[in-house]
């Protein structure tokens, strides 16, 4: 029987501005992103993105699911999702506009 975790999947400072990823479910694992949390952690207003690459690491338009969304100086946005990884080659990535701007955290569930 499948066991369903609730957790936090991933958090992640980037130190400069090229995308990374953030999350890939473990193997025989189905994670559920249901919420992000994005904090801007400077005194200027900076852009972020994130992607989903369901079968790889191509963090480009065609991966996006927010491209250069803009957060204002010392915001804080919150996310709503409901994007499922269901392989480990499946990633979802973040991207910053500032390096060390922005704090990424991933909630949500993994079943195995």
């Amino acid at each position: 029987m499948p066991t369903m975790q609730e957790k936090q999947l991933g958090q992640l400072r980037p130190a400069n501005t090229s995308a990374a990823s953030i999350y890939a479910p473990p193997a025989s694992t189905t994670g559920i992103v249901s919420r992000v949390e994005i904090q801007n952690v400077t005194a200027s207003g900076v852009s972020f993105s994130i992607y989903h690459d369901d079968n790889g690491t191509t963090y480009d338009e065609e991966s996006v699911i927010y491209l250069s969304s803009p957060i204002l100086a010392n915001g804080h946005v919150s996310i709503d999702a409901h994007w499922s990884a269901s392989s480990t080659s499946s990633h979802l990535a973040v991207k910053t506009s500032t390096a060390s701007a922005l704090t990424f955290t991933f909630y949500g569930v993994e079943i195995a």
